[in-house]
């Protein structure tokens, strides 16, 4: 799946780290401070959509009074902790980098989360140097399946996006990577696990570990 490549891009969440149950929880103590309980199907609603257009889903459809700031910066306060001292990294991601290194293929970074909990958990890990480029949710004003992310960093990149390859855990990360003009390996996780079908139908490859890459 490298040949002609010439850059690597990541999603964060659900591909590089095991991150994606928290978020729940998250929103479940979050929404408890206002007394207001979880209705189901929010995780399917929020999916794929940048920190910022999450906040704003919040606050239009629970009637929260802080700003969007406010509410932004109460999750990632909520977040930092775990994301540098509980959450690691799916097995065989450093090896997987270490060989792109070898190969000389720039990788970067291409997430909905923000960049002060992006950073926090490539530097917790120390896998900071591996990336060349990063765009956050914090930077772009569409979220995926929107291909913002993407076409953005492959531009930092100085790359084309024909010739990036693009690793993603869900199907709206898949659809913006494939909207962009990428070549998409999706990559499984437990979070995503009951849309596994539907992954491997709109993915180019499919990986149940960076191990079978080695």
């Amino acid at each position: 799946m490298l040949n002609n490549m010439e850059a690597v891009l990541f999603d964060l969440d659900g591909t590089l780290v095991e991150s994606m149950s928290m978020w729940g929880d998250i929103d479940v103590e979050y929404l408890k401070k206002f007394h207001i309980p979880v209705p189901e199907g929010l995780q399917q609603a929020i999916e794929g959509l940048s920190m910022y257009q999450t906040a704003v889903y919040f606050k239009e459809n629970f009637a929260i009074k802080d700003s969007l700031e406010e509410i932004m910066g109460d999750w990632n306060r909520m977040a930092y902790d775990k994301y540098t001292t509980e959450i690691p990294l799916k097995p065989g991601v450093r090896a997987f980098l270490d060989m792109l290194k070898a190969r000389k293929i720039p990788c970067g970074i291409a997430t909905s989360n923000s960049r002060v909990l992006t950073e926090a958990i490539l530097k917790s890990h120390r896998i900071e140097d591996y990336f060349s480029s990063m765009v956050t949710g914090d930077e772009i004003i569409h979220g995926k399946p929107n291909p913002e992310v993407y076409l953005e960093a492959a531009k930092r990149l100085g790359v084309s996006p024909g010739r990036c390859l693009v690793f993603e855990d869900i199907p709206f990360g898949i659809i913006a990577g494939k909207r962009a003009g990428m070549t998409v390996c999706a990559v499984e996780d437990e979070y995503s696990v009951k849309d596994r079908e539907e992954k491997i139908r709109l993915a180019d490859f499919y990986i149940e570990s960076y191990e079978e890459l080695l």
